[in-house]
């Protein structure tokens, strides 16, 4: 029995699944050569529905794309899947100036002779890799038809001047996506039907309580409400276009979390962390006062923890 299933069971996630995880972790070894990319998370994923539809898509062999807002856990689900698949990972963050030479290789001089080095993609297919797309819609026409072939039943990458290599039976990819942030565009429909789609939910109480727990254990219980209580309040307000989503930064709060535990003042930490996040004047203030509604700024960090 795996443990790095165990929070699976935690979530009641079906035995079914479960079990089919396993044999899969069974079936396939990881090469030598990719044991370094196996990363175990910093913080594992919430959400029993969203877990048991990507794991059962990528056991039934079909590849992944996570669309949803910023800050909906779409790169912690990734990971979590790499992880409890027991599978190497392959980040590649797309953007307007990734060509395919990145993804498949490029031609290098070694020993007296061209040879090719190879690319994300390549070692992903070789090695029986969880490839993350990180904004595939920042993709330019270019690195995206590299993807169409491997993507779909071919399951195959032809590299020119080379040889044409099939993807290793363990090898799939996740794609992520934020919609309307600057330099990305709508996915063709060729490329959206060669994956299964789920679209992330927007955070909650539970499902923030759950990740502050996990990453800022130390923290009192009214001070984690009013943490909890002020990403919901940023959330609201970027729903209703009151402000920009630049302060809807989970990362940013739990940041902030972290330097108050070393001892700085709560509301400078939040400047740092989340207001400071906007560079508009007005926009800025908008937050300011929203964060003053939660974090007093009177407390001092034993307020905190």
């Amino acid at each position: 029995m795996h443990t790095e299933l165990d929070f699976l069971r935690e979530q009641q996630v079906s035995e079914g699944l479960i079990r089919d995880l396993e044999e899969f972790r069974s079936r396939y070894d990881v090469e030598a050569a990719a044991q370094t990319r196996l990363a175990k998370p910093i913080l594992p994923f919430y959400g029993k529905k969203i877990l048991e539809m990507a794991i059962a898509g990528l056991l039934q062999g079909e590849n992944l794309l996570l669309t949803g807002a910023k800050a909906t856990g779409k790169n912690v689900l990734s990971e979590n899947l790499a992880y409890i698949f027991g599978r190497p990972m392959y980040n590649v963050s797309f953007h307007v100036n990734t060509s395919s030479a990145e993804l498949i290789g490029t031609d290098t001089f070694r020993n007296n002779q061209v040879e090719l080095r190879t690319g994300s993609i390549y070692q992903c297919a070789q090695y029986g890799g969880f490839g993350i797309l990180d904004e595939i819609n920042m993709a330019k026409n270019d690195a995206v038809s590299v993807l169409h072939a491997t993507l779909d039943y071919r399951r195959s990458i032809d590299v020119p001047g080379y040889d044409k290599i099939d993807l290793h039976p363990a090898a799939r990819f996740i794609g992520t996506m934020n919609y309307g942030y600057a330099g990305t565009k709508e996915l063709n429909e060729a490329l959206v039907s060669r994956f299964m789609v789920i679209d992330m939910p927007a955070q909650t109480e539970e499902t923030l309580d759950f990740i502050l727990g996990k990453m800022l254990p130390g923290m009192k219980d009214r001070a984690r409400h009013q943490w909890i209580g002020l990403f919901l309040d940023l959330q609201q307000k970027a729903e209703n276009g009151e402000i920009s989503t630049k302060a809807l930064d989970l990362r940013g709060l739990m940041a902030a979390g972290k330097t108050i535990s070393q001892g700085l003042d709560p509301f400078l930490a939040v400047e740092m962390g989340v207001i400071n996040k906007c560079f508009d004047i007005f926009e800025k203030e908008i937050v300011r006062d929203v964060v003053r509604t939660r974090i007093p700024e009177e407390w001092t960090c034993h307020d905190v923890y």
